[in-house]
């Protein structure tokens, strides 16, 4: 992997392998725990891969082997979120890597291996796809914790589990298997053997192809999951323009006639 750089004092680490951009959670002995500076980390990470244009396909994954990430760094709780003043700041200050995430134009690929709790599961759900490991284990131990699941998450919970599964996990606070969690819709492929090696090769498939079209997919998928009122129907009328006009659609009609694959350029 090309390193591309370095975040939050080195928890956050950036790279690529041809055109996926690799962003890494470097804290392995504390299972990768997100803390504050970090979720500065994760905007400036995503700010560089958003500029890159041989990046066309981002993969999150964790540092160690034994978490994707174990969550937010429950140290910090006592300091920054005593009190519900606190924990608003708090929120406040580490928005800008959430909105990163959950606006990120590219297509991104959740590479989990162990753990993978509470903001960890913030992270992997903002992903548009979830690859697993055969150890991964998944939950959201606010019940345990006695603090609130925002609605924001909990609406991409539901999104991807259905409200009955959502109940479940949120009241329980249980952790669910990588099985468990692919049955349930949480997970999208299971990796039993090696969940870095599929989660590189799916990145390397998507990053084949037309890399506008890829875009104009997720975000139609984003605006059809939307209130219909909510919906940005200027913008999907654009994709479909750009679409149409590209030199991509010109590449993809030639290859299907010529019988070879298709070389896109993003044009």
């Amino acid at each position: 992997m090309q390193a591309v750089g370095s975040h939050a004092d080195g928890t956050l680490l950036a790279g690529r392998i041809d055109q996926v951009g690799v962003i890494l959670f470097n804290r392995p002995e504390k299972l990768n725990a997100i803390n504050m500076k970090m979720w500065d980390g994760v905007a400036e990470a995503l700010d560089v891969m958003e500029r890159d244009s041989d990046v066309r396909v981002v993969i999150y994954a964790g540092a160690g082997g034994k978490a994707f990430t174990a969550g937010a760094d429950i140290s910090e709780f006592a300091a920054r979120r005593a009190t519900a003043q606190a924990d608003t700041e708090f929120s406040q200050i580490t928005a800008r890597g959430r909105d990163r995430l959950a606006n990120f134009p590219k297509p991104s690929i959740a590479c989990i291996q162990g753990f993978c709790l509470g903001g960890g599961m913030v992270v992997a759900m903002q992903a548009d796809l979830r690859i697993a490991s055969h150890d991964a284990v998944f939950g959201i131990p606010v019940a345990r914790l006695g603090i609130h699941y925002p609605l924001e998450y909990t609406e991409l919970l539901i999104s991807l589990v259905g409200p009955s599964r959502a109940r479940l996990m949120l009241f329980t606070a249980r952790r669910f298997n990588s099985r468990e969690a692919f049955d349930i819709g949480l997970v999208d492929v299971l990796a039993p053997k090696d969940v870095v090696g599929e989660s590189v090769d799916l990145a390397r498939t998507i990053a084949n192809n037309a890399p506008l079209s890829v875009q104009a997919s997720k975000f139609t998928i984003e605006q059809a999951l939307k209130e219909p009122v909510r919906r940005d129907l200027a913008s999907l009328d654009a994709y479909t323009q750009r679409c149409v006009e590209s030199a991509d659609y010109r590449e993809g009609q030639q290859a299907f006639r010529e019988k070879r694959n298709p070389v896109f350029t993003g044009a």
